[in-house]
């Protein structure tokens, strides 16, 4: 059930971010979404995670909050122009695309994450242990797990860089990376619990 979590919207985003932009910030997305389970295992194990469970209003509001948030992410891509591969030293610019920042709120605005975390961490819990160590130790085996996965797409994908940074070729991979990120924001806004 763990894997679940990584493979879909994170492994899109992973993998067109190793392609498109290189290993490092694949890298920087990846770490981006660990940063968002911790996020989500603070929120649990501090007990807020409990009132997305309880609250259709917060869950809600935040499952709207990242179905927008997906929905930009697939216009930018959409609109993204495909940069060459051989860039010239004297033409180098600054890569302004905060690659974690987009990783970790990719993983924040998906309340199905906190959902997941509330109802399948507690029952790991052994009785009279802190909450707070075993969540945090629980969330950490995620994000190990996760981290493997991510290796070895980032590691692939560097592999075949070289043919998949062609200007087409990333052309391609940004509208089906778009169109997955607008058919997650349809499932997450229309789904249900």
């Amino acid at each position: 059930m763990l894997l679940t979590l990584t493979p879909g919207l994170d492994t899109a985003l992973i993998l067109r971010t190793s392609i498109a932009e290189g290993r490092k910030n694949g890298f920087k997305a990846a770490l981006g979404i660990n940063a968002g389970c911790y996020i989500w295992g603070t929120i649990v194990a501090v007990g807020l995670g409990a009132l997305l469970t309880a609250s259709q209003v917060a869950y809600d509001c935040l499952k709207w909050v990242g179905a927008a948030y997906l929905l930009w992410l697939a216009i930018q891509l959409v609109l993204a122009r495909p940069q060459p591969l051989a860039v010239s030293f004297t033409s180098i610019k600054p890569n302004t695309t905060n690659w974690f920042l987009r990783g970790c709120l990719g993983n924040i605005l998906n309340p199905k994450i906190g959902i997941f975390y509330v109802s399948f961490l507690p029952q790991f819990i052994p009785v009279g242990q802190s909450p707070v160590i075993w969540t945090f130790l629980l969330v950490s085996i995620h994000v190990a797990i996760g981290t493997l996965w991510s290796t070895v797409l980032i590691s692939i994908a560097a592999k075949a860089s070289g043919y998949l940074q062609q200007p087409r070729i990333i052309q391609w991979m940004n509208r089906v990376t778009a169109g997955i990120f607008v058919l997650f924001a349809a499932k997450l806004a229309l789904g249900s619990r």
